[in-house]
């Protein structure tokens, strides 16, 4: 039975879906008015990690993510530019999407613009003004009251008797001190310059709030499984998106809540003044590898704060290194997959369906390699056991993706192995040795076995 620690009751339990073997999975997408970072992908790492889990324990998964393509931001980008808007967002929309195939992150199986999704969020909106769940004032915006449900607040603990809150807030993102209003709809300024569309309440635009409630629901239905983002999102985005949600259509809207935890850098928060912001890109440029990434990311507990720095590259290196060297030697032994796993995968498994406990399964998997490799020094380990080895770290891979295929080992790598194992051949020791040199300086190991050189990471 998986159990993860939902946001919402703050506490583990059971996960059952709403429909048997199915899971209705929505995660909050990138706001595309610049490059995301670094920290943002923690948290589609962990997204894409709980994917992976859900879809080992057998269920099906329909998984949407958004992308916001009209907000504050995105607006504000487009008149400092002075580009138009679809411009702006469809470039950085690509370069996300870039980034989700550089980490190995398996795609949604739709990603929702927001621009592409404004009828349905009208309609929303009017809805909640038939129910006095919202307001029009008189410059053609849309307020929901907070004050017309009880229960707001729920998820993050708000005790709404003790705090006095202000009429309302235009702006997407504000402070959980200062309960407010918020836009559903905001009236045309002059400050949006070209961006706008025509509602009952005259031309404008939704709020941010808005978009995810309704294109979640119009994806998923009234009411879904999973909702997931980083704890930034939970004040007031989702607060914000349960309230509305709820009292549009009178039912429960999604059953469990996942917030991964901040990631950190160097120890603190990612600063451009400070040289210490960094995007995907910049890391592979770096001479990180994608699997090296998501090593580092998803070696901690999703709830628990990363502390990345880049000489945790070697430390992922060295992991990754361990796994590919025991399944270099198991192939060696037999290299036919059969359909038993070791035992340990058990207590794998357990891990993983402990509100996806990361790092103690990690410890499992690595504690297994290190006994499999005594197995092996010792020549006891028979053909069937090599074979579940290979089971087992497949399986592991489908989880963790850290594994780089074959065809991943650079170009240059590969021509210099070839070229040093023509110098074996002719038996010129002491270039076949200084090729091996450069090839270390590559970030890769030559293992000469007798069916050839064999690459792997350092």
């Amino acid at each position: 039975m998986l159990r993860f620690y939902n946001s919402l009751t703050r506490k583990k339990e059971d996960f059952i879906p709403i429909i048997k073997g199915k899971v209705s999975l929505y995660t909050c997408g990138p706001t595309v008015y610049d490059t995301a970072h670094i920290g943002n992908f923690r948290t589609f790492l962990f997204e894409d990690f709980l994917k992976r889990v859900l879809l080992a324990r057998g269920f099906e998964v329909y998984h949407v993510m958004n992308i916001t393509d009209v907000d504050d931001k995105t607006i504000q980008k487009s008149v400092a530019e002075g580009k138009p808007l679809s411009e702006i967002t469809e470039y950085y929309t690509n370069l996300f999407k870039q980034d989700l195939s550089s980490l190995k992150i398996i795609p949604a199986d739709v990603y929702p613009a927001a621009t592409e999704h404004v009828d349905a969020m009208i309609q929303m909106i009017e809805q909640l003004i038939e129910k006095n769940h919202a307001y029009v004032t008189k410059d053609g915006s849309v307020f929901f009251s907070i004050d017309s449900y009880k229960n707001y607040g729920a998820l993050t603990r708000l005790n709404m008797d003790k705090m006095q809150h202000s009429d309302r807030v235009s702006t997407d993102e504000y402070s959980l001190d200062n309960p407010q209003d918020f836009a559903l709809w905001k009236a045309y300024k002059d400050e949006d310059g070209e961006v706008f569309w025509e509602s009952p309440w005259g031309k404008g635009r939704p709020g941010w709030h808005m978009e995810c409630s309704a294109m979640s629901m119009e994806y998923l239905g009234d009411h879904f499984d999973i909702h997931c983002g980083g704890v930034d999102n939970k004040f007031p985005h989702h607060e914000n998106e349960i309230a509305q949600s709820v009292c549009a259509v009178n039912t429960p809207f999604v059953n469990y809540w996942l917030h991964s935890e901040f990631l950190l850098v160097d120890g603190g928060k990612m600063s451009k003044s400070i040289g210490n912001y960094y995007c995907v890109s910049d890391l592979l440029e770096k001479g990180m590898t994608s699997e090296e990434i998501r090593y580092n990311f998803l070696s901690a507990h999703y709830q628990t704060k990363v502390n990345f720095t880049l000489e945790k590259q070697h430390e992922a290196k060295r992991s990754i290194h361990r796994i590919m060297e025991l399944q270099s030697r198991l192939n060696e032994i037999d290299s036919d997959l059969c359909n038993d796993f070791p035992l340990e995968v058990e207590q794998f498994n357990d891990a993983l369906e402990n509100n996806l406990d990361s790092p103690k399964a990690l410890a499992v998997f690595f504690d297994w390699i290190r006994r499999i490799n005594i197995s092996m020094d010792e020549k006891t380990l028979s053909n069937k056991e090599a074979s579940k080895g290979l089971k087992f770290i497949s399986y592991f891979d489908s989880i963790y993706g850290i594994l780089p295929k074959t065809d991943s080992v650079p170009q240059g790598v590969l021509d210099l192995s070839k070229e040093r194992e023509g110098a074996r051949q002719n038996k010129d020791w002491e270039k076949s040795d200084e090729l091996r040199d450069q090839i270390s300086g590559m970030g890769w190991m030559v293992k000469d076995t007798n069916d050839g050189p064999k690459l792997t990471p350092k």
